[in-house]
């Protein structure tokens, strides 16, 4: 005889259902730019449904040549092999488009093995990108397994005389190389001794970070992309590039992981060195005279053809993520500078210039990324990592304005 009760419930949820609809619209018309971001993850969703289609169950999505038509994918060893189920989990999040989230799942398992891989120093982008966001969706016990042993295997790549993770093996026996993109891998690490209470993941990321701020930086904050360290005693041989112009050039890549990287280690760690120091190349980079006023990045700040140079969508995907972050560490006039350049790099991310009409770019959202130049490698393609940081970066910007 107590039901009707039920109907002022019913009808309070409904108004207030209602009226959060309401206030986000009227949000949205505020800040165009947020209703452009929630378009981008429906186009997303879309996209990676062809993208599905166009992948075989075993591999990963890797990028696609608009000149041939040809889509190329990966094995699960891949570095990028955790962007595609990374990307799905995000979209899902948006969308609730649950056929996304079935395709990471299924991803997810061919991919678990990799947890093993001691081979490679990127873990941390193969498995905290995909069972990282999986984890922090749906925790289980399995997908905290999985990433333990992760953080274990990269763990093994550590050289307390050098003070570094290995990035690349070499033939000569007494070659230590490290690229700043390692600094991308720590956030693993960090989330492990969270998880688990074992400080040493801590201590290695931490120890890392401090030998990369102290020796892959330039006086104007610009890195170079590696060092090969002597692993017998830890002493700087050569600093050097693999993906940039040249050896004393700034590849615009790597400068953006370089940004993320040290903002990641200050959340983590509260240390005002890391804050300053992703300032400091947050400084580098939008002062910098060659970054275009649309803020997508040449592929290498000093390329030689500016400014016909290729730009690098992943790049900015990349800076706009870290950047959008960053501005809330700061009470500064540069935490209105970091998400004005945010929101400029998002807006013209999402524009047809670089983002692709659906059901084209192979299935990939964005357009223009630049994977390894002088090896004439991935030149003007989508990128998984670009498609990443940039649903990334639409995300975070829908929480802070939030």
């Amino acid at each position: 005889m107590r039901a009707p009760a039920l109907v002022p419930f019913i009808l309070l949820s409904v108004i207030t259902i209602g009226n959060a609809c309401q206030a986000q619209k009227r949000s949205a018309s505020k800040n165009p730019l947020l209703q452009t971001i929630q378009t981008d993850f429906e186009d997303g969703a879309k996209q990676y449904k062809v993208l599905k289609a166009l992948t075989p169950a075993d591999s990963f999505p890797k990028t696609y040549y608009p000149k041939t038509g040809k889509s190329e994918s990966s094995k699960s060893g891949w570095w990028c092999s955790g962007f595609y189920p990374g990307t799905l989990l995000y979209l899902y999040e948006q969308t609730h488009d649950t056929a996304l989230y079935n395709e990471a799942v299924r991803k997810l398992s061919v991919l678990q093995k990799e947890q093993f891989n001691k081979g490679t120093h990127d873990l941390g982008f193969m498995m905290y990108c995909s069972f990282g966001n999986a984890n922090r969706i749906k925790p289980s016990a399995e997908y905290k397994e999985i990433l333990l042993n992760s953080a274990k295997s990269l763990s093994t790549r550590f050289n307390p005389t050098v003070g570094c993770i290995k990035s690349w093996d070499s033939k000569n026996p007494s070659d230590f190389l490290v690229i700043i993109d390692n600094m991308m891998n720590l956030e693993l690490l960090f989330e492990e001794t969270k998880a688990t209470g074992d400080s040493s993941y801590y201590k290695i990321a931490v120890t890392h970070a401090n030998t990369t701020m102290n020796n892959h930086f330039r006086p104007d904050f610009s890195s170079y992309h590696v060092l090969n360290y002597d692993m017998n005693t830890g002493a700087v041989k050569e600093k050097k590039t693999a993906q940039g112009f040249a050896n004393e050039s700034a590849w615009a890549r790597g400068q953006a992981w370089g940004l993320y990287g040290y903002t990641v280690c200050y959340r983590e760690t509260k240390d005002v060195r890391y804050l300053q120091q992703a300032q400091h190349i947050a400084e580098f980079i939008l002062k910098h005279p060659n970054l275009p006023a649309d803020k997508i990045p040449y592929w290498d700040f000093n390329a030689p053809d500016i400014p016909n140079a290729l730009r690098d969508a992943s790049a900015a995907a990349v800076m706009a993520a870290a950047l959008i972050e960053l501005s809330q560490y700061t009470k500064s006039k540069d935490a209105k500078e970091y998400r004005d350049v945010a929101e400029t790099i998002i807006k013209n991310l999402s524009a047809p210039g670089y983002k692709a009409a659906i059901g084209t770019n192979g299935g990939f959202i964005l357009q223009h990324g630049v994977g390894h130049k002088p090896a004439n490698s991935e030149e003007d393609v989508p990128l998984t990592y670009g498609d990443y940081y940039f649903i990334e970066a639409c995300k975070r910007y829908k929480e802070l304005v939030k």
